[in-house]
C-alpha cells in the first residue's frame, strides 16, 4: 500500500540538525564505509536521526529530503505493521514518525551518557558509529513506540534484530530513562515490565529480568501474560558486569552493584551492593611434578 506523511516531524527534524553544536558532527561532508547487513527501516532510521554520521548530509537543510526519507521509513512500518494490523496502519506510523524529533534529543542525551561514562571514547561520531549499546538503544526506542501504539509483534521484530547485531535484548516494552549508556553490552537481558531511571549504566551479561513466573488461570501450561514481574531502576545507578537483578524489586536512586551480584530484594537509595567475600584463587606451577 501508499504511504503519504501528513505530520511536520521534517520540519521540526530540520531545527533539531540546525540546533547541532560540537562535539556533535556538523559537518555534512563526511563519508564512511557502507554497513550492507542493516535492515532496511533501521538504516533510514539512522539517517534521520544522525544523518551527518551515516552518509546522508543533505537531509540537514533540505526539508523535501527529509519529508521523503520520512515517507520511505513509514512505508517499511506499514510493511511490517500490516500483518499484524490490516491496512489500516496510517494513523500508528504518523503517530511514531511524529515522535522522532523527540526521541533524536533523547537519544543525543544517551549519546552524551556514552562519552561520559566510557574513557575509552574518543569522540561522539565514534559512538554513534560503532557502540553496540547506542544502536540497540535507537532500535528499542523506536520499537517501544511501536509498542505503545499497540503494535508489539514487529515491535519486537526490531529489538530481536538488534539482538542479533549487538548481543543487547531490550524487550520493546521496556521503559528506558534518558542518559542511558550499556558498555560493551554482550549477554545484557532487559525484560518487558523493566523500568530504567535517568543516568543509569550497565555493563556486559547484566539481567534485568524475572525470578519466577505465575501460570495462567485459564489454560493449561500456559504461563500468565501482563503482569509486573521485572525490577524498577532508579535514577544514576551502575549495574556491574554478570549481575542479576530478578523480579519486581525496586533500586533506589545512586545505587552502585558490583560485578556478579544477585539481586532479588529491594536496595534502598545510595546503597553499594557487592560481593563480599570472593572464592579462594588456587594457583600451581605447572613445570612441576
Amino acid at each position: 500500500m501508499g504511504y503519504t506523511y501528513a505530520g511536520d516531524a521534517d520540519r521540526r527534524l530540520l531545527a533539531s540538525f540546525e540546533a547541532d553544536a560540537e562535539p556533535f558532527p556538523t559537518r555534512t561532508d563526511m563519508r564512511f564505509p557502507r554497513r550492507d547487513h542493516m535492515r532496511d527501516e533501521v538504516s533510514l532510521l539512522e539517517r534521520l536521526l544522525f544523518p551527518r554520521c551515516w552518509n546522508a548530509g543533505e537531509l540537514v537543510d533540505d526539508r523535501e529530503a527529509v519529508r521523503d526519507r520520512l515517507i520511505e521509513l513509514g512505508s517499511c512500518f506499514c510493511l511490517g505493521i500490516e500483518p499484524y494490523v490490516g491496512e489500516d496502519c496510517a494513523d500508528v506510523v504518523d503517530r511514531v514518525l511524529d515522535r522522532l524529533p523527540e526521541l533524536r534529543r533523547t537519544l543525543k542525551r544517551d549519546v552524551e551518557a556514552a562519552y561520559k561514562g566510557d574513557p575509552a571514547a574518543k569522540s561522539y561520531i565514534e559512538i554513534i558509529r560503532s557502540y553496540p549499546g547506542v544502536h540497540a538503544i535507537v532500535v528499542q526506542r523506536i520499537a517501544h513506540e511501536l509498542y505503545e501504539a499497540g503494535v508489539s509483534e514487529y515491535a519486537r521484530e526490531l529489538t530481536e534484530y538488534a539482538k542479533t547485531e549487538t548481543g543487547i535484548d531490550i524487550h520493546p516494552g521496556a521503559e528506558i530513562g534518558d542518559y542511558f549508556f550499556v558498555d560493551h553490552g554482550t549477554g545484557v537481558v532487559i525484560g518487558e515490565t523493566a523500568t530504567v531511571g535517568e543516568w543509569v549504566r550497565i555493563y556486559q551479561n547484566v539481567t534485568l529480568g524475572a525470578l519466577h513466573f505465575e501460570e495462567a488461570e485459564d489454560e493449561e501450561h500456559t504461563l500468565k501474560k501482563g503482569y509486573k514481574r521485572h525490577p524498577d531502576i532508579g535514577d544514576h545507578v551502575v549495574i556491574g558486569a554478570g549481575s542479576n537483578v530478578l523480579g519486581p524489586v525496586t533500586i533506589g536512586d545512586h545505587v552502585s552493584i558490583g560485578a556478579n551480584s544477585w539481586i532479588t530484594d529491594d536496595v534502598p537509595d545510595h546503597t553499594s551492593v557487592f560481593i563480599a567475600e570472593h572464592p579462594k584463587q588456587v594457583r600451581k606451577d605447572n613445570h612441576k611434578g
